[in-house]
């Protein structure tokens, strides 16, 4: 298997451990699979993902907290926040178009390792 293909498999195991009400970010995810340098990478297996995916894509934001844009004029960005106030995490709407962030401190998810299956 590729890196890259494991880092993807990876990625989309670490996202479904991530618990309900909760977030983490694209580097700790790739910080966990293994690959501490591939954040891009996470992202870019998350927003590959089909529409009605069982994978909780939403619980993933950049290490600022914010809600990345998906490149979609902002439409994953309102879906991802409906999403995430769903499961009753706040979003904050940053003044001055500063996008939509997750408080990390109350809301993150960051383990130092976790069990992924071989």
């Amino acid at each position: 298997m590729s890196d890259i293909a494991d880092l993807t498999a990876k990625t989309y195991e670490i996202a479904r451990l991530i618990p309900h009400g909760q977030v983490t970010s694209y580097g700790h995810i790739a910080k966990l699979a293994g690959y501490p340098t591939y954040s891009r990478h996470v992202g870019n297996a998350l927003k590959a993902l089909p529409p009605h995916t069982d994978i909780p894509w939403q619980r993933v934001v950049n290490s600022k907290g914010l809600i990345s844009p998906r490149g979609d004029l902002g439409l994953g960005v309102a879906r991802q926040k409906e999403r995430l106030e769903q499961e009753g995490v706040e979003v904050e709407t940053l003044m001055g178009n500063g996008g939509e962030k997750v408080d990390l401190r109350r809301w993150g998810w960051f383990p130092e390792q976790v069990d992924l299956a071989q």
